[in-house]
This record gives structure tokens, C-alpha cells and sequence, in this order.
């Protein structure tokens, strides 16, 4: 193999992975994508672990390599890569919808952006520093997830033990708006509210009906109403089910509601409020489920110190690093509260979750060399 990184090399290897669907409810596409991802990490001689998966998600790999840092560090804190290699695209999208193909600067493919690119050139670029001989300072580990795009329900445990023997976590998340990385991140939070009323007949016994669907509008109005954009929360109604047929007085009424707040303090403050909604019929009963998916994170002095060094050696590779704040989640959520984190350190791209979604091929070198030398040089 070539000795310098060969972006037809690493296109072709993305390729591969892309060609592999792989959406998270798909234990046989996830193990197969997990084998690809152990091949081509023990091709250049890293340790792999496969962590098995449990409750319907497939495998967890962890891959460690501590061949080019002091003896003394191999044992202790590291760098931590942190990735998912799973999609949200079913099977059958690359035959139908979005198959493999490179048109200009833009290679499309189910999961091209998120995150199989971010994911590859994290790989690519611990093997490029195994075939030159350089050296890092710290022990590189790398932990790939199998269910992050649907709340890393099993995942979670895990990158928070590797968060927590981590001195640095990159995520190779996708890059944003133009190759901005990310340094902060709002919370999530997700609840399933429903409302049980009395059903009637609606034309004969109206008045002895109780409507779940009434009751749920006067809480949708409720939690709208929570919204506050000077403090950056968001409280979205998002989904709305119940009733059974229009001419009866509707027994059940179901809503789902996405949270993003951007502190841990203030996330507190509405799971509490939206844990003390009450039922404005007092013949209707609420039930109110759900809590803190992801805990927000903001932009600490160490998270600024780890970007401040990230922004000087993209400046030495020859672009300009920009961060910012996303309202998005990701797995970063879990670990900044344990390691200075950055996010969003994977390909640029574009149409993330859609039938149109590719990455930019011109990001790939720069983006490799800037976890190159990070590897290299975080101490």
C-alpha cells in the first residue's frame, strides 16, 4: 500500500463500507458492517473487540491500538474515537433510491455523510499513522456503536466507561454548515404523553363522553407554550394518535414530544414541568412517560483549549476551523461531561437522512490529516 494517504484508496475503501446497508434494526447488516470494520482494523495490526449485541441491536466493536505511544501511557487515559456505523436507510436504498455513484466533488450513498465517511477517515487515519512509524503521545482507542441512530440504548454504557479512562473524545460526526466542527451540543429529551378519557357514542350519549383528544389539545397548547427561544429550548409536538372513529367520543389520545435544551440545568427544569402537567378535565387521567434522552454540553475552558489546538493544525494543513453550536444530539452528549470532546470531526457533506445524501469528496484528505495530527500530537 501506499505509504502517503491515496484519496482513491480511501474512496474505494468508503465505497465498501457504503455498500454495506447497514440500518440499525438490521442485526444481519450491522454484523456484516462490523466485519468489515474488524478486517480492515486488524489489516494494520490494531486489537479488536467485538462487544455483542443485545436486545434486537447488533455488535459493538472497540478496536485499541497503544503500538505507537510510550509503554508507560498504553494503559492509560487516551484518545477516544467515537463513531456509529449504523444508518437510518432500510435495506434496498442503494438499489432504489440512492445507489453508490461519485458526480463531481459529491460521492452519494446511503450513510455516505452520516457517518460512514467520518467513520472511515478516523480508521484511515490511524492506519496511515501505523504505516508511517509515527508516534503519538497517548494510546488510541476507537469505539463504534451499532445503535446511535435510534438513542444508543445499548451503546450508552459503553462510551461513557471509554469516556471516563478518555483524556480527549473525538466524534466523527458529520462536519456542519461548510466544515464546522462542533463544541457544544443541546440535550434531548423525548416523552410520550398520553390521555385516557370516556367513550360514548357521539350522537345519542355525548354528554357521557370524556375526549382523550380534547384533553391532549390542552396540553399540546401547553407544552408549545414552553418554548423559550432567548433560552434556547424547544418543546415540539411532533406526532398526534387517538381516537378510534368520528362518530365516537374518543377514549385515548397519544402525543410525542421532542425536547432540546441547552444546559443541564435548564433541562432539569422542563423534564420537571413536563412531569407536573396536569389534566384540565378532572375526569381524564395523563400519563406522562419519557425523560432526558442526552444530557446538553457547553463549550467548557477544555473543550475551548482541545479546539483552540484542533483550529492551529487545520490552519498548518491549510483550511480554516470554525465551531459552533448544534441543537442536534449525538453520542458526544455522553462523553463531554467525562473528556474535553469535539464533534463533528467527520466529512463534510450534505442531505444527512435522505435519498439525496453524500459527503464532499474534498473534505476527506484535509479532515484525515486534522485527526492525523491530532492523534500525534494531544499529550
Amino acid at each position: 500500500m501506499n505509504t502517503k494517504l491515496d484519496l482513491d484508496e480511501m474512496l474505494a475503501g468508503m465505497q465498501r463500507w457504503i455498500a454495506i446497508e447497514s440500518p440499525t434494526d438490521s442485526p444481519e447488516g450491522m454484523a456484516r458492517m462490523a466485519s468489515q470494520v474488524q478486517s480492515d482494523y486488524e489489516s494494520f495490526g490494531a486489537r479488536v473487540e467485538r462487544i455483542p449485541g443485545r436486545d434486537g441491536f447488533g455488535d459493538h466493536v472497540l478496536v485499541t491500538d497503544d503500538r505507537h505511544c510510550p509503554p508507560e501511557a498504553a494503559s492509560g487515559s487516551g484518545i477516544l474515537l467515537l463513531s456509529h456505523i449504523d444508518t437510518v436507510h432500510p435495506i434496498g436504498t442503494l438499489a432504489s433510491t440512492n445507489p453508490i455513484r461519485i458526480e463531481g466533488d459529491r460521492l452519494y450513498g446511503p450513510g455516505a455523510e452520516d457517518m460512514k465517511g467520518g467513520t472511515y477517515i478516523a480508521m484511515a487515519a490511524l492506519r496511515q499513522i501505523a504505516l508511517e512509524g509515527r508516534q503519538t503521545h497517548l494510546p488510541i482507542r476507537h469505539l463504534l456503536v451499532s445503535d446511535e441512530e435510534m438513542g444508543s440504548l445499548t451503546s450508552r454504557e459503553l462510551i461513557e466507561r471509554e469516556a471516563q479512562r478518555a483524556k480527549f473524545v473525538l466524534v466523527t460526526e458529520p462536519a456542519r454548515s461548510g466544515g464546522k466542527i462542533v463544541t457544544a451540543r443541546k440535550g434531548v429529551a423525548v416523552f410520550t404523553i398520553t390521555a385516557h378519557g370516556l367513550p360514548a357514542h357521539a350522537g345519542v350519549e355525548h354528554h357521557l363522553g370524556r375526549s382523550a383528544i380534547r384533553e391532549i389539545a390542552h396540553q399540546i397548547i401547553a407544552l408549545e407554550a414552553m418554548t423559550d427561544y432567548a433560552r434556547e429550548l424547544t418543546v415540539n409536538v411532533g406526532l398526534v394518535s387517538g381516537g378510534t372513529r368520528s362518530n365516537v367520543v374518543p377514549e385515548s389520545a397519544t402525543v410525542e414530544v421532542d425536547v432540546r435544551m441547552p444546559s443541564p440545568a435548564i433541562g432539569e427544569e422542563i423534564v420537571q414541568r413536563i412531569r407536573a402537567l396536569k389534566p384540565i378535565d378532572p375526569d381524564v387521567s395523563l400519563i406522562v412517560e419519557g425523560g432526558i434522552n442526552r444530557p446538553g454540553y457547553e463549550k467548557t475552558p477544555a473543550i475551548a483549549a482541545l479546539y483552540e489546538h484542533a483550529r492551529n493544525l487545520a490552519a498548518e494543513i491549510g483550511f480554516d476551523l470554525i465551531d459552533l453550536k448544534t441543537g442536534g444530539g449525538s453520542d458526544g452528549n455522553f462523553t463531554a461531561s467525562y473528556a474535553p470532546t469535539l464533534d463533528g470531526m467527520g466529512v463534510d457533506g450534505d442531505g444527512a437522512h435522505t435519498h439525496e445524501e453524500r459527503l464532499y469528496i474534498s473534505s476527506v484528505l484535509p479532515r484525515t490529516k486534522l485527526l492525523m495530527r491530532l492523534m500525534e500530537t494531544l499529550r
